[in-house]
C-alpha cells in the first residue's frame, strides 16, 4: 500500500453490515427484507403453490416426484429474490410439456402451463 492511499480499519463485530469501499462503490442492504415480486411472479407463486397441493392429492410416481422437487425450487427461487429466473421456467416448460396427461388432469397444473408460456 503506498503511503498516500487510505487505510481502512473496522472492529468489533459487523454482523449483518453492508460494506462499500472506493471511489465508485455502492453497497445495497437488504438484510430480513423480503424480495419484492411483480403481478406475474405473484400470480406463477400463487400457481405453483396450488399445484403443490395438487400433487399431494395424486398417486406418488416419479414423474411427480420430479415435478414437486422442480416446482419446490421454483417456489424458492420466487420466495427468495422476488422472481423465477430463465432456466429455472424453462426446466418447468420442459417437465410440464411431458407431463401432458397431468397437465390435462389437474386445472393447477394448466395455470402454471399458461403462466409459462405453453
Amino acid at each position: 500500500m503506498a503511503t498516500d492511499e487510505p487505510g481502512v480499519s473496522i472492529t468489533g463485530g459487523v454482523h449483518g453490515s453492508t460494506f462499500a469501499i472506493g471511489s465508485h462503490a455502492r453497497a445495497e442492504s437488504h438484510h430480513g427484507v423480503p424480495a419484492g415480486r411483480d403481478e406475474d411472479a405473484e400470480a406463477l407463486l400463487a400457481a405453483v403453490r396450488e399445484l403443490r397441493a395438487d400433487l399431494t392429492r395424486l398417486r406418488s410416481t416419479d414423474e411427480t416426484a420430479t415435478l414437486d422437487t422442480a416446482l419446490a425450487e421454483t417456489e424458492e427461487e420466487l420466495v427468495t429474490t422476488g422472481q423465477a429466473g430463465p432456466t429455472r421456467r424453462e426446466r418447468l416448460r420442459a417437465l410440464l410439456d411431458d407431463s401432458q396427461a397431468l397437465v390435462n388432469l389437474v386445472a393447477s397444473a394448466g395455470a402454471v402451463a399458461g403462466l409459462l408460456g405453453l
